[in-house]
């Protein structure tokens, strides 16, 4: 959480504006990976759950509509029973498990699946068949029913840049109903930098509804703030340059400061930490990198997808012109749009400006400059005449 303060702070603000009856736009914290977007959610949570909010965790994937509106109905299901036990329900609390049964049931007409609650669905409520106003009919009673116990429900979601458009219209308009009606239910996301852009295509009032803040590397003196106060609680210490030349290594990013904390740990004897000591960790570093952090993604790549992911690695760690990316590759702007696309929707590249991609992953163009040695671009495949 070094160097996180800010973050923090606003989201305590949020909580406490949200209790007081007062309106605060909802947070969709952006970066790239490895930057700490993950972590920072599980604090979010701590300090939820320490104001007795009810939290509402959800790592996002691409789904079809159905099963998103499972997802959802399952652990909504969850919160209104931490809101309150059903032996204490009250006519509002049985109302909003009405609700949430008729939103299952939008699921599968039969009811083959239904969230549990042996309630009736109740009709006209989240039975529209439109998500968006299905949702929202579950945000509004369960967030009076929050209201009534006093309490508030948060949702916290990571990877949200995986909601189709659909599904973040859904969820932007059913928030946008909560801060009209001032009912305590707000969300708080993580992402990739291009969600503030898919959020405002979805709804054109969403940079009015949230705040983006973005996190990025560490401040060269909360990246070494970061190495230096465990290993001081070990009772060891690096040295200034170590701790110079760990920054320069990491490029101060969170994760790859915890990755060469670690590989450091294990080959210095200690307890002084030398420049040497973090030289010598730096095999084990890239090796732990590769192996977890970066080979999962290149993996799911096809061998066109990683000519394309090696072009552009080979021009150089920032955003590139996709014509530049076709030269290099000997194909065309237009051939290669499809793959470049498909790589954006995997979440491996974005687009930080018109006309221009970037990895989505740090140091990933060193990776695959050791990964894939030598730019390989497969054949065009020909279309035969009929």
């Amino acid at each position: 959480m070094v160097g996180r303060d800010d973050q923090l702070e606003s989201f305590t603000l949020l909580l406490a504006r949200i209790e007081a009856g007062r309106t605060e736009q909802s947070m969709i914290i952006t970066g790239l990976r490895g930057v700490g977007k993950t972590v920072l959610l599980g604090q979010f949570r701590t300090k939820a759950l320490e104001r007795d909010w009810v939290v509402v965790e959800l790592e996002v994937s691409k789904n079809d509509e159905s099963e998103f509106r499972r997802d959802m109905a399952s652990r909504l299901r969850t919160a209104l029973f931490e809101l309150s036990p059903r032996a204490r329900w009250t006519e509002r609390f049985r109302h909003a498990a009405a609700v949430l049964q008729s939103f299952t049931l939008s699921v599968d007409a039969k009811g083959t699946w239904s969230a549990g609650l042996d309630v009736d669905a109740v009709e006209g409520f989240a039975d529209h068949q439109n998500l968006a106003l299905d949702l929202t009919d579950v945000f509004l009673a369960i967030g009076q029913a929050a209201s009534e116990g006093g309490r508030g429900v948060v949702l916290l979601f990571d990877e949200i840049q995986f909601l189709n458009k659909q599904q973040l219209e859904a969820v932007i308009e059913a928030l946008h109903k909560m801060v009209q009606r001032k009912l305590p239910i707000t969300l708080v996301g993580a992402g990739l930098p291009q969600i503030a852009e898919l959020a405002g295509d979805a709804k054109s009032y969403a940079e009015r509804l949230f705040t983006f803040p973005a996190i990025d590397v560490l401040a060269p003196e909360d990246a070494r703030t970061a190495l230096s106060r465990p290993a001081q609680d070990e009772g060891a210490r690096y040295t200034d340059e170590a701790l110079s030349e760990a920054v320069t290594i990491t490029g101060g990013y969170p994760y790859f400061l915890q990755e060469l904390g670690y590989a450091v740990w294990t080959v210095a004897e200690g307890p002084v930490i030398s420049r040497d000591d973090v030289l010598a960790a730096v095999p084990g570093y890239e090796a732990k990198l590769d192996e977890s952090f970066f080979r999962v993604r290149l993996d799911r790549a096809t061998a066109l997808q990683r000519s394309y992911l090696r072009a552009m690695a080979q021009l150089g760690p920032q955003p590139h012109k996709a014509s530049d990316v076709a030269e290099v590759m000997r194909r065309t702007s237009q051939n290669l749009a499809p793959t470049r696309a498909e790589l954006i929707n995997m979440g491996l590249l974005y687009t930080p400006e018109h006309g221009y991609a970037a990895f989505t992953v740090p140091h990933f163009d060193r990776f695959i400059m050791r990964a894939v040695p030598v730019l390989d671009v497969p054949p065009l495949r020909r279309h035969s005449r009929r």
